[in-house]
């Protein structure tokens, strides 16, 4: 058996002395003082002095060793003693071909799969704990984040497309039931006894407040949209002209 250690480091390879300085008091505001995480390298040392870990290339693996805690790219912060592994040096190596195999260079991505995501795989191929959720706590919020949008963007269109689908079923099946109510309305001389004045009004109602839903659920043209005004002032006529009519019926 042996020891697992984690090394852990401040990411400090922005090329930027300013920037550097803001990620390590980032690190110190976020995991020294409130104990919620930041923004860190990590790497696994298990037998002999290196330590192995993942990173970004356009060509072969992206994994690779370096002396423990001598990382010349990040300036280092700490050690944990994650545990024992009952795993052989033999095996070990083993686990290091095949891993160099699975984790190319060019699939490296921030926040789904970088160093600190590699070096949980290996720890559980170790058999031992997996490194601390506050090394890693940033880059799995931001991947949560951004699957949380996808997810919201993919709902709010499946959504739209609903709302659109039911609005043209809803206006063919008025237009239907305004062209019945208008037939039966409109469609013949009405004679005397035939409908007294309040069925006479409750169609012209029911006819104009139909007419009134679908204008509002059927979807506007620019022709139509032009001539809105037109058409109201053809309504109002043609509703005077209906208020006559009644009236006439009503003597008869």
């Amino acid at each position: 058996m042996t020891e697992v250690v984690l090394h852990i480091y401040d990411v400090t390879n922005s090329g930027s002395e300013k920037t550097n300085n803001t990620i390590v008091q980032i690190n110190r505001f976020f995991k020294d003082g409130i104990g919620l995480g930041g923004i860190f390298h990590s790497a696994i040392q298990v037998y002999g002095g290196d330590e192995w870990s993942y990173g970004y290339c356009e060509q072969g693996t992206g994994v690779f060793s370096c002396p423990s805690g001598k990382n010349p790219m990040y300036t280092y912060r700490e050690k944990i003693v994650l545990g024992k592994t009952d795993c052989t040096i033999f095996m070990v190596n083993q686990m290091l071909r095949e891993l160099s195999r699975e984790w190319p260079g060019h699939t490296y991505d921030l926040l789904s799969k970088n160093c600190n995501h590699f070096c949980d795989v290996l720890c559980d191929r170790l058999g031992v704990p997996k490194i601390p959720g506050w090394v890693n706590r940033f880059a799995n919020a931001g991947d949560t984040a951004l699957e949380v949008a996808g997810n919201t963007a993919m709902r709010m269109k499946q959504a739209k497309t609903e709302l659109v689908s039911a609005s043209k079923v809803a206006y063919r099946f008025l237009s239907n039931v305004t062209s019945n109510v208008t037939n039966g309305s409109n469609g013949s001389p009405q004679r005397s006894g035939t409908l007294n004045n309040s069925d006479s009004g409750n169609l012209r109602l029911q006819g104009s407040w139909l007419k009134g839903l679908l204008n509002t659920a059927k979807p506007s043209t620019s022709t139509e949209i032009g001539n809105k005004e037109e058409d109201a002032n053809h309504a109002i006529t043609s509703q005077k002209k209906q208020s006559r009519d009644s009236d006439v019926l009503l003597f008869q």
